[in-house]
């Protein structure tokens, strides 16, 4: 309920209440009986949601420009649910070889065994995705740019291959955000977001997000929410509105600092590429500037070729900035992701270590500060 029924609601407030339960109780037997006629968007039981769950759901609803949303307890968990709710033994399930790595290790490792026919396939493929699709393929799941490699994939060429072919999509849209990208508006069936990151915003929760326009994928997802588990805790929904609330605010702050910062890194000797689609340099500029409206606050970089020593120290000089795997909270993170990892991807654009930075909302003249002491202890070890 609004704030502003007052008529309706002797209590008015500007805080959202947090409604706690597991067990939903009903009138009459039968109520009772016909209980799972309430799903989709009722109430039978706490797995589905509290009115402080639907109250989160609609918000992003319409930040999407969705009709639909489930929520889940983390951002893991809304890809799987999204999944785990259509891709069954027989299908083929194309996945982006730069998806969150979590999702491609969950369908290599359960859902291959599973009977699904998976296959990975290279982020910038674009228009080539019609050669993979195959009578049985169910999905497709794209993710842009890459979580750590920063790919960019061409998300309205895919889709509308996919729908001619009658195969869903979905999309993790964690880095842009629906303020930057809408996926629904172009064309993706369902819209996945960390709501871990920059919806919570504070890194002291985990949540993930489903949104859809099809009411059919919406029963569907709110009955295998079920099915799995998927609970989402009503204090977690709560910090989330409330972390909303200053969204917009946040990632367009975080979002002029990241630029500044790679746009400094990238003139810096020590760096020998800034993978960041914001960049003119970035081979998915384009893309990102013809179909986004912004750029996220994670960015990756490449250092010139040298030992593990030399990033021992870059990392080790860093008075500041926190190691950490994270990102889309208020204070920035730095992590490192070594070359092997690289490595062993069909489809990387490098064979070389990778460090990815999440900016928050520090002065970016302190940010650029601790990462010059960083880059000045690489030095050392080059030649």
């Amino acid at each position: 309920m609004s704030f502003t029924d007052h008529a309706n609601n002797p209590f008015a407030s500007l805080s959202p209440a947090v409604w706690r339960a597991s067990t939903v109780v009903f009138d009459t037997f039968e109520d009772f009986v016909a209980r799972k006629a309430r799903q989709p968007d009722g109430y039978s039981y706490g797995i589905t949601g509290t009115p402080t769950a639907r109250g989160l759901e609609q918000r992003i609803a319409t930040l999407e420009n969705a009709r639909h949303c489930v929520v889940t307890p983390s951002g893991q968990s809304a890809l799987m649910t999204a999944v785990m709710g259509f891709v069954r033994g027989g299908d083929h399930l194309l996945v982006s070889d730069s998806c969150y790595g979590a999702l491609k290790s969950f369908a290599s490792n359960w859902l291959a065994k599973m009977g699904v026919d998976v296959e990975f396939y290279p982020p910038t493929i674009d228009a080539g995705i019609e050669q993979l699709i195959k009578p049985n393929t169910k999905m497709i799941c794209l993710e842009a740019p890459g979580t750590v490699t920063m790919e960019m994939q061409d998300i309205q060429v895919i889709t509308a291959i996919a729908r001619q072919y009658g195969v869903m999509t979905m999309m993790d849209n964690t880095w842009a955000s629906p303020l930057y990208f809408r996926p629904l508006d172009h064309g993706v069936d369902l819209s996945i977001e960390a709501a871990t990151k920059l919806f919570g915003g504070h890194s002291d929760l985990l949540m993930g997000s489903i949104s859809m326009n099809d009411s059919g994928y919406y029963d569907i997802l709110r009955e295998t929410q079920s099915i799995l588990g998927q609970a989402t805790s009503p204090e977690d929904c709560f910090l989330v509105q409330r972390g909303l609330e200053t969204f917009e605010l946040r990632l367009t702050q975080q979002s002029r600092t990241a630029l500044q910062v790679a746009q400094w890194l990238e003139a810096q000797p020590q760096v020998q590429q800034v993978l960041f689609p914001a960049l003119p340099s970035h081979p998915g500029h384009e893309i990102w500037r013809k179909q986004f409206t912004g750029n996220g606050c994670l960015f990756s970089i490449i250092l010139q070729p040298a030992s593990e020593a030399a990033f021992g120290a870059f990392f080790n000089a860093l008075q500041h900035l926190p190691i950490g795997a994270s990102w889309g909270g208020t204070h920035s993170l730095i992590a490192y992701y070594p070359a092997s990892q690289q490595q062993s991807r069909a489809y990387s654009p490098t064979d070389q270590p990778i460090v990815r930075l999440a900016i928050g909302l520090e002065d970016p003249a302190w940010l650029i500060e601790d990462l010059q002491r960083a880059l000045d202890g690489y030095a050392a070890f080059l030649g």
